[in-house]
């Protein structure tokens, strides 16, 4: 994609979307462009997770740096298993708790690019009808971070992310105002002590950790303490 054109915005109904906006959207997305799009916990930046060069606009656009990996957006656990190797708690947790504000790490396959993350992936499924649609009609994982530049507060309405990325993106998709919901809880099973809550966020670990049947007298072990 140009980014040089004028970057475009289309507002959406949220709870009955224009289907014709999403097809507009993940068009953009597969020809390797960037769409601001909404989930349940902030608005996010979209782009082909298997397109490195679609990926590096990403990080680029952000001022992330490269050794902070990025996470993938999937519509369901069938997607999520093309691109990461699932062990069954990972499978246990996904079942219970996603679509929603969770995000698991795991090993990843072959097909996701270095770029994303050189040795796991992390994953989540938005419970946001507009994302999901989204990441169905384009047929490929999206990247899930927020649309904002590295060091800015995650964006809930269209205006601040728009203000963030001034410029840098191709297709904007204006759902409103979102509710102001932390970031999502990233449940890693890559590390150890297996898995590991390396970031607290809506989802509560005792939630987590109960559902895995970790006894309560080991949960400490299982949390990292920032």
């Amino acid at each position: 994609m140009d980014k040089r054109k004028p970057t475009k915005v289309v507002k959406i109904d949220p709870k009955n979307p224009d289907y014709n906006i999403i097809k507009e959207a993940a068009l953009i997305i597969k020809q390797g462009g960037l769409v601001i799009y909404p989930t349940e916990t902030c608005y996010g930046l979209a782009a082909n997770a298997l397109d490195p060069k679609a990926v590096k606009r990403v990080y680029e656009v952000k001022g992330r740096p490269y050794n902070k990996p990025l996470s993938i957006a999937v519509s369901d656990l069938e997607m999520a298993k093309r691109y990461a190797y699932f062990t069954p708690e990972a499978e246990k947790l996904v079942k219970e708790l996603l679509p929603g504000p969770l995000t698991i790490a795991l090993p990843k396959k072959p097909e996701i690019p270095d770029i994303v993350n050189p040795d796991r992936i992390a994953i989540r499924i938005p419970n946001n009808l507009i994302a999901i649609l989204l990441i169905k009609e384009a047929g490929i994982p999206i990247t899930a971070t927020s649309a904002n530049k590295t060091g800015d507060p995650p964006p809930y309405n269209i205006n601040d992310a728009i203000n963030s990325l001034v410029g840098s993106v191709d297709f904007v998709i204006d759902a409103g105002q979102l509710p102001k919901v932390q970031p999502s809880t990233i449940v890693d099973f890559t590390e150890k002590p297996y898995p590991l809550i390396t970031r607290v966020g809506p989802i509560p670990p005792s939630k987590i950790l109960k559902i895995l049947n970790i006894p309560r007298e080991k949960w400490n072990k299982h949390i990292r303490q920032n």
